[in-house]
């Protein structure tokens, strides 16, 4: 990180955070480098792993009961205060568009989006009293949907929604800012690979650093950003899909055809479709 990038940040040190999915690849290396920066930090994880640099609380965020008083125990560990709520927690999985949604479609739903919200209208006292953040982790997807991810996309575009909503009642007191990272590897794409549905050749894997470097900056600059991306591909992918989405579509659509015809998902029984009909016109 620059030293201007430093100056326009506000003091990491002290500040009370509380991060979702925090035993995950991207919540466990950010919490990590906020407490190397002198923050305090506790974690909400539906599966702790036991030696995070920092204490996390078992909860399960589909839990309506269980996200009140797991966020109450976090803020009372935190000193009775919270700064910071960063929105981290979520799935991904196979759910083409065209099928029935069926569980895997409502678990996305339930955790990517109404997890947020749960865990965000648990903290909304403690940030609002502390002219706090709300950092939404969600992704390219919520802006440039690819296929045969249709409850992944949805989920993060209404997260951002939610954010949306959110920004407008709490923004006198609450800055509220989306985050947009692209693939990161991590175990999250392990069902949808397992399916044959791999995105692979679609979406570029991107650093892991660059994407907490994101979140610290929608965290702690000085004046709220609305939206943070989290490479210069990333930021240009973003400005196009806002407001270029004809050219946007046309790209997803073309490298979908091509790794149909090539055989990319012949051994996916959910991609059957997609293949039969990029093959009548091929």
């Amino acid at each position: 990180m620059s030293n201007r990038s430093r100056q326009s940040q506000q003091d990491v040190r002290g500040k009370r955070v509380l991060i979702t999915g925090a035993s995950g690849t991207i919540g466990r290396a950010l919490g990590a480098r906020l407490v190397a920066q002198g923050a305090l930090v506790v974690g909400l994880d539906l599966h702790p792993i036991g030696d995070e640099p920092h204490p996390v609380i078992t909860c399960d965020i589909t839990d309506d009961a269980g996200v009140v008083t797991a966020v109450a125990e976090a803020i009372e560990r935190l000193g009775g205060g919270l700064d910071v709520l960063v929105n981290n927690a979520g799935i991904g999985g196979p759910a083409p568009a065209e099928l029935p949604p069926g569980e895997e479609v409502r678990r996305q739903l339930d955790i990517n989006l109404v997890g947020t919200w749960r865990v965000t209208a648990a903290c909304v006292d403690a940030l609002v009293a502390n002219r706090g953040r709300v950092v939404m982790v969600a992704s390219r997807m919520a802006v440039l949907q690819l296929p045969l991810a249709a409850a992944y996309g949805a989920s993060k575009r209404a997260m951002v929604a939610y954010a949306d909503a959110l920004r407008h009642e709490l923004g006198t007191h609450v800055g509220v800012t989306c985050v947009y990272p692209s693939a990161v590897r991590s175990p999250i794409h392990d069902s949808t690979a397992a399916a044959g549905l791999s995105l692979e050749g679609m979406s570029t894997y991107e650093p892991l650093e660059g994407v907490v470097d994101a979140i610290v900056r929608a965290a702690l600059s000085t004046r709220v950003r609305r939206d943070v991306t989290t490479t210069r591909k990333g930021a240009i992918e973003f400005f196009i899909a806002r407001h270029l989405p004809a050219v946007s579509d046309r790209i997803v659509r073309r490298t979908l055809a091509e790794r149909a015809r090539a055989g990319a998902f012949d051994a996916a029984d959910l991609a059957a479709g997609v293949v039969r009909r990029h093959r009548e016109l091929a």
